[in-house]
């Protein structure tokens, strides 16, 4: 598989504000990478230096082995669909797909087909004669989608698509998108600084932080092994639990230290040294974390904790203890109920936890 996009040192500043540093990312032929990160970490203007909208301070963007640095935007085979619909208000569907094939002269017969595939994938072939204000969110942001794909390029931007609609709408299109990709297998570079849809839509993920990439990989191992505190906070339906302590010896294994308690560290897989009395964070995820549990080979030893809050969320529910002086939250079945006071026990899945310099903030 080749490379389809290819970002070489590229740094852009505003001034003094450097707001891309140096960064470097392949993107492989038909793979749907993610740029994920807070808003002003730099995303959308890495999107916009891919597409052409800014001019890079320095390094080079390379699509398709051709060097487009300094390309028009109209010459980069890119496709790209913002976050607003930026609908010809007065022209119908099928006039707004055709637009910018007329004006580039594509001959009429290829026109009609390219919309007729297009109106096909994204189910809007009833739509094609309305206008713009006829049309509900969902519709219009197909429309847009239909537009970059008429132009059959080999990569499509997506610029944050799904954020002006409704949580159902959205969560709807989202897979209306996978299919698309599915369908086209074309590459998709598409930002976003919501997760859920990073972790549902992304063949890879770049998170990003400050216009540098953090970490760049699969969604499930930048979820079960964030490089750093940064990624461990921000990837994650229910925030992951944060402990500050630091590694001793007890009995002649190395232990976590969160001040009132300690925690077995046999199941943890580190990747560099444990070295007795460095500071470090402990990051475990709400469902890692076990209430009355029976024991068992990844679990620790039980610790006494009391319930401060239960959070129903639908299908589970959030469960806020505390342990010591800790302050824990652990994801529950819906049917187990727990109220505030009440005496419980609680053991950490160790084995998939994240231990944290507490200096450096790099996993260790």
């Amino acid at each position: 598989m080749g490379t389809s996009v290819s970002i070489k040192d590229l740094s852009l500043s505003f001034g003094s504000v450097n707001v891309l540093r140096k960064l470097d990312l392949d993107i492989s032929e038909g793979e749907f990478l993610v740029l994920l990160g807070p808003s002003g970490c730099g995303k959308s203007t890495l999107l916009n230096c891919i597409a052409g909208l800014l001019d890079v301070s320095e390094g080079q963007v390379i699509i398709k082995g051709k060097n487009v640095t300094w390309a028009e935007p109209k010459d980069r085979g890119i496709g790209m669909v913002f976050q607003s619909y930026a609908l010809y208000p007065q022209m119908s569907v099928e006039k707004n797909l055709s637009f910018g094939l007329r004006v580039a002269g594509v001959p009429k017969a290829e026109i009609a087909k390219r919309i007729a595939r297009a109106a096909e994938i994204l189910q809007i072939e009833p739509l094609l004669q309305r206008k713009p204000s006829a049309l509900s969110g969902g519709q219009r942001q197909r429309v847009a989608i239909g537009r970059a794909l008429v132009r059959d390029v080999d990569v499509f931007l997506f610029d944050e698509p799904l954020s002006n609609l409704d949580a159902k709408l959205r969560s709807e299109l989202r897979v209306e998108i996978k299919r698309l990709h599915h369908k086209l297998g074309n590459t998709m570079i598409y930002v976003t600084h919501d997760q859920v849809e990073a972790l549902t839509l992304a063949d890879r993920i770049a998170v990003m932080k400050g216009g540098v990439v953090q970490q760049l990989d699969e969604p499930m191992t930048i979820y079960n092994k964030p490089r750093n505190l940064f990624v461990a906070g921000f990837i994650g339906w229910s925030a992951m639990n944060f402990i500050s302590g630091q590694l001793a010896e007890k009995a002649g294994k190395t232990v976590f230290r969160g001040g009132d308690f300690d925690i077995a560290l046999d199941g943890y897989q580190a990747e560099g040294p444990l070295t007795s009395g460095r500071e470090v964070v402990l990051g475990v995820r709400p469902e890692h974390i076990q209430i009355d549990g029976q024991g068992g080979a990844n679990l620790d030893e039980a610790h006494d904790a009391i319930v401060d809050l239960d959070e129903p969320m639908g299908p589970d529910s959030l469960v806020w203890l505390k342990v010591g002086s800790q302050q824990l939250s652990v994801r529950v079945e819906s049917g187990k109920r727990y109220r505030p006071g009440d005496s419980v026990k609680v053991s950490f899945n160790v084995g998939k936890a994240s231990l944290f310099d507490a200096k450096s903030e790099e996993r260790i």
